[in-house]
């Protein structure tokens, strides 16, 4: 089962940035790791916009 809002938001706020993405031209780009609600891990990664809003790239259970 796929990791949901809830466990993405949970992962945010529990994880820590893994890696960090710096050599695309659009950007840094950061995995995060935590946890979801049920205690799985969630890998996120995702980028911050020029605005200060958080993108999404791609969100998967670690095995």
């Amino acid at each position: 089962m796929l990791p949901v809002i809830r466990d993405i938001e949970m992962a945010i706020a529990t994880g820590r940035v893994r890696r960090r993405f710096t050599r695309d031209p659009r950007g840094t780009r950061y995995e995060i790791v935590g946890a979801a609600i049920d205690g799985r891990p969630v890998a996120i990664i995702c980028r911050i916009k020029e605005r200060g809003k958080l993108l999404f790239i791609t969100t998967c259970l670690v095995e």
